[in-house]
């Protein structure tokens, strides 16, 4: 019989009901005892519907569990809305299992975060706990996790501890000393490039996200992230809705594999460099030609559909 998970979870919903109905029959059958859900608010009028089609599914708990809403009336945007909402969580809660609308889990999921979760409580050297794992089975350990510098968030879990780290301004990035201490620790000079220009873009807001600034927030202390040798998460919300990941592609669905218990953890708390390695082959693979084309029409597509939105609203005015 399932007592309910002790260990709060929080969720980031917005405008798709349809995932937002899958992800939620999952933690509906963890049973969190309390349960934070993060809203964002409509763009405009024509997301209005679908804003209050996806918040009514919260409505439909049926367990014992405390439900504690945080929605905003309009709409933030991913960088303000996600770094806000965790904010809120973390000023209640010492620890949380984080899931955004369209990161389905597999059951296990819960029990393995919960379990490392108690296990690293008060080990500075570890920031979070990572459901995704991109390698496709191309990694094998004799451990049922390892220990990586990548900080995977499509189904996490982490600390107060470690959240009180996060700058959603990412203002350490101006200090060189500190950016390039970041920086070295990637091998492969390309990937060091490509990190160096996406820190610098998020600094300068020309991309509206939080992730890199956890990301970076976590390396700038050696933070480290436990992550399952085989994948609980599947990321089902590529496509048009989505924000950001609007074309599929290798991670787009991944399949999951249940974890087994009890768990074999490794012997020393160190960054895995073999599996790293591999990582960063999946953070500098380039999707084929057809599907950058694709993403990048689609991106068009959306943005001339999101001004004729707003010119039908100011005329309905």
């Amino acid at each position: 019989m399932n007592n309910g998970l002790d260990v709060p979870v929080a969720f980031l919903i917005y405008k798709r009901p349809d995932v937002t109905r899958r992800v939620f029959a999952t933690i509906a059958a963890a049973r969190p005892r309390r349960l934070y859900v993060i809203a964002d608010g409509p763009r405009d009028e024509s997301e209005a519907a679908r804003c209050a089609a996806t918040r009514a599914i919260i409505e439909e708990v049926d367990w014992p569990c405390e439900v504690f809403k945080n929605y905003a009336e309009s709409n933030l945007g991913l960088k303000r809305r996600v770094s806000s909402g965790l904010d809120w969580v973390f000023a209640h809660e010492e620890q949380a299992i984080i899931l955004e609308d369209d990161c389905l889990p597999d059951p296990t999921f819960f029990r393995f975060c919960v379990e490392l979760l108690e296990r690293y409580r008060d080990d500075e050297r570890i920031t979070q706990i990572a459901g995704t794992n991109p390698l496709r089975g191309t990694y094998r350990s004799q451990a049922s996790y390892f220990f990586t510098a990548y900080m995977h968030i499509w189904g996490w879990a982490t600390w107060r501890r470690a959240w009180q780290y996060f700058d959603v301004t990412m203002s350490q990035w101006a200090d060189p000393q500190v950016r390039e201490y970041v920086l070295n620790q990637f091998d492969d000079l390309r990937e060091r490039q490509h990190l160096r220009n996406m820190w610098t873009r998020v600094y300068e807001g020309q991309i509206d996200t939080w992730d890199y600034q956890w990301s970076f927030a976590c390396r700038a202390r050696d933070g480290l992230s436990a992550m399952p040798c085989h994948n609980l998460i599947s990321n089902i919300g590529f496509g048009l809705e989505a924000t950001h990941t609007l074309v599929k592609n290798r991670v787009a669905a991944m399949p999951t594999q249940p974890m087994t218990f009890p768990l074999q953890h490794p012997p020393t708390v160190i960054r895995d460099v073999e599996a790293d390695r591999l990582l960063s082959r999946v953070t500098l693979l380039r999707p084929p030609l057809y599907r950058r084309v694709a993403n990048r029409l689609r991106r068009y597509w959306r943005h001339a559909r999101q001004i004729a939105r707003s010119v039908d609203s100011g005329q309905q005015r």
